[in-house]
């Protein structure tokens, strides 16, 4: 299911307006969208094992190939905080889908084989994970269900609460985990110490956000715009409008960065600056 009302609660309106619709793909800016053969992105990935690009979405996995997108695994199941974790390895949330018998929410479940199959691992049938982050040992997930950051120091199979928060996106610093950002009403926040405590709202308004391995930090606000930041988060610089309407994922790795927004999937090799549309 899409993002609830309830779980973006306190989130400024442009914000929730842009993500909470699943529907399909239309343009804008001037840019055609043809539909996908999903209806809703939830995360974007690259497999390090082959550099493959994963699209999680509200009808299950996808992953990129000559003709563009072809299923992947999970189908029907509405991925939600999904995160590459590993090569081959994947974790994710959300709901069952047909054929599941998975109790809804599906807590965290793991892939070990490129997402062609899934086990569940933990809380299963007590949270939905909106954002999942892994860094090191440990595994960030922002507990939808409850309004809380969670972390697992074992791969996902126990959890701690930290902070208590109404937050959409989570990242965490890939070269200090206990580093994390949030996307929340009136800005972005920071937490030092594993995400017990957060600073106050400052820098723009971003619906989503990713640390990539190089320090550098790319997010997309409600309008799509992409922003980069290279002091962890203290100033921020806006490079580009992402083509498509409304954001739907961000995800920067050594590959490049991915942006998933209502019109598609598209790819930057130069920091944000320009993005190429891959499906």
């Amino acid at each position: 299911m899409p993002r609830s009302s309830s779980a973006l609660a306190g989130l400024v309106l442009a914000v929730a307006v842009a993500v909470t619709a699943c529907s399909p793909a239309t343009g804008s800016s001037g840019t055609a969208a043809t539909k996908p053969t999903f209806t809703h992105v939830h995360g974007v990935g690259i497999d390090p094992a082959d550099a493959t690009v994963y699209v999680a979405s509200h009808d299950g996995l996808f992953r990129s190939g000559p003709d563009g997108l072809v299923p992947a695994g999970a189908a029907g199941r509405d991925l939600m905080g999904f995160t590459v974790a590993g090569p081959h390895r994947f974790l994710s949330s959300g709901h069952p889908g047909p054929g599941d018998t998975l109790p809804n929410p599906i807590g965290l479940a793991e892939s070990t084989d490129g997402g062609a199959s899934w086990a569940p691992l933990s809380l299963t049938g007590e949270v939905d994970f909106h954002a999942l982050e892994v860094a090191g040992d440990t595994v960030y997930g922002y507990d939808a269900t409850n309004g809380l950051l969670r972390a697992s120091v074992d791969g996902g199979r126990t959890w701690a609460d930290r902070a208590a928060l109404k937050a959409l996106d989570i990242a965490v610093d890939p070269s200090d985990g206990r580093r994390v950002l949030a996307t929340v009403q009136g800005g972005v926040v920071l937490s030092t110490d594993g995400g017990a405590t957060f600073t106050a709202p400052a820098g723009p308004p971003l619906a989503f956000v990713s640390w990539g391995p190089d320090g550098t930090i790319h997010g997309l606000d409600p309008g799509s715009g992409s922003h980069v930041s290279t002091d962890g988060g203290a100033t921020w610089t806006t490079t580009a409008t992402v083509p498509g309407g409304r954001p739907q994922a961000v995800t920067a790795t050594a590959g490049g960065l991915l942006a998933a927004t209502a019109g598609g999937v598209f790819r930057s090799v130069d920091g944000g600056a320009t993005f190429t549309r891959i499906a």
